[in-house]
């Protein structure tokens, strides 16, 4: 293990060691996290391992730190925030470059501010499915390895456990890594840090005439391509402030998160959001925010401001061909045409009315036939308002003969892009409660079949199903 984010000046971390915690325990691992860095899981859950990665143990050459960072959080400056309960051991060499380990949940950091550098167990386990799930979906994420317990209580609402989650990713630096500089008036520093960045991750951009304004233009593109991915699969995160936005254009920092069930564009997942900043709707808008909220940053880098917009203004254009390309595929269409937007508004406009279940609704619409509408029933039977469905399945269907589309090759294809199974809230839940009691075999039965979103998995039907009615219930909050 070396630790690459080590080599930095002291401004940028402060180092520590983890906070031990009193007989920890093996709650679950990813065999395909693992893989990446060449662990076999079922090593993880030795009395070695569980002790690594909850912080009791450091290894060789691992020199833990704390990154300092800051943000803004829900649209207002928050000032200066940091690593409050992660800490970073390093990195491991694979064949695809660094992966760095971090540990969260493992102590107070001095960036805290009043908290207890800790995570429960429920918030573990949701992180850890939803981080394996999301890479199984072929969307951008950081990883999770493992969980690894403890019986010490921790105070939230109520007491609970602790648990640590080893998440990985080739580098954790954010957008609020370089406001932090920025509004410090540090541009030495800045520079360092993009530098890193660049030479470390982006290093085809030193070849750009301005590798400043290429990196904020290639950031720009890849978290427009990651929202859109989002989008497409009724992925909403819940707090997309800056400080949780990946330079690297990955998923980072679960907390509020939530997969869309009856639809509605301004479902808000986070509870504690009570202005609905991070709706599904908003999401775009707001990951377009937050790259010029980077550019701002970047500014005295890349030194002109009509540079910096330039950069900026392939968002757009990025998120809007990758969401028509991924709604195409979503519809299993081969072509494009310039009634497409049209279909894909009146398609929305439809399931907003009639609130349809997302990831149903989609995985559904490949049984669809072009020439048998009388097969529609189940389908059908997903809309309280039916001949609304009809009026706009005919429309489809007439989409589908311009390109004579195949019903099986569709089918086919439309199923490898439709997940089947997602991280319902209500599914982590029964997880969490069982795990809760010490029984965490539905959290590896959780992760086994999420792994696998789009097989039929017909032994798994049950966890496709649409959420019982306690379900309604469930709230997810920053706390969380």
């Amino acid at each position: 293990m070396d630790n690459a984010f080590a080599t930095l000046p002291p401004a940028f971390y402060t180092r520590l060691m983890p906070t031990p915690l009193p007989a920890p325990y093996f709650v679950a691992a990813s065999a395909s996290a693992a893989s990446l860095i060449g662990l076999d899981a079922a090593r993880l859950a030795q009395a070695d391992y569980v002790e690594l990665l909850i912080g009791n143990t450091v290894a060789e050459r691992s020199l833990p730190l704390s990154a300092v960072y800051s943000g803004h959080q829900f649209g207002v400056w928050a000032g200066q925030l940091g690593d409050g309960r992660a800490i970073l051991l390093g990195d491991i060499a694979t064949e695809h470059g660094p992966m760095e380990l971090q540990l969260k949940g493992a102590g107070a950091t001095p960036y805290s501010r009043m908290g207890d550098g800790r995570a429960v167990l429920r918030s573990s386990i949701r992180e850890f499915l939803c981080s394996e799930a999301m890479a199984a979906l072929g969307i951008p994420t950081s990883r999770a390895l493992s969980i690894m317990g403890s019986q010490q209580g921790i105070m939230r609402e109520t007491v609970e456990t602790a648990a640590v989650v080893t998440r990985m990713a080739p580098s954790f630096v954010r957008f609020g890594s370089f406001e932090h500089w920025f509004y410090r008036k540090k541009p030495d520093e800045l520079k360092i840090l993009a530098d890193y960045v660049i030479d470390g991750f982006y290093p085809h951009l030193r070849a750009a005439s301005n590798p400043y304004q290429a990196l904020l233009a290639e950031v720009c593109v890849r978290t427009a391509h990651m929202i859109a991915q989002w989008q497409a699969v009724g992925f909403m995160h819940g707090v997309m402030n800056t400080d949780n936005m990946s330079i690297l254009g990955l998923t980072l920092d679960y907390g509020p998160f939530g997969f869309m069930e009856a639809f509605d564009t301004e479902h808000i997942c986070n509870h504690t959001d009570q202005q609905g900043r991070y709706s599904y709707a908003n999401q775009p808008q707001v990951g377009h925010w937050n790259c010029y909220a980077l550019g701002q940053a970047l500014l005295p880098l890349i030194g002109e401001v009509e540079l910096t917009q330039a950069a900026l203004d392939s968002y757009q254009p990025a998120f809007a061909e990758k969401m028509n390309a991924l709604l195409r595929a979503k519809l299993g269409l081969q072509t494009i045409q310039d009634d497409d937007t049209a279909l894909f508004d009146s398609m929305f406009a439809l399931m907003q009315a009639n609130h349809v279940d997302f990831t149903n609704f989609f995985r559904a619409l490949a049984t669809l036939q072009v020439a048998a509408p009388e097969h529609d029933t189940a389908l059908r039977d997903l809309f309280i308002d039916r001949p609304a469905f009809d009026a706009w399945a005919a429309q489809y269907r007439a989409r589908l003969s311009q390109e004579h589309s195949v019903d099986a090759e569709r089918q086919a294809a439309m199923n490898g892009v439709n997940p089947k199974y997602v991280l319902r809230n209500y599914l982590a839940q029964v997880a969490i409660e069982k795990a809760q009691q010490q029984d965490y075999t539905e959290v590896a039965k959780l992760l086994e079949i999420l792994q696998k979103p789009f097989d039929e998995q017909p032994e798994h039907q049950h966890y496709a199903a649409l959420p019982p009615d306690w379900a309604s219930h469930l709230e997810v909050s920053c706390s969380s």
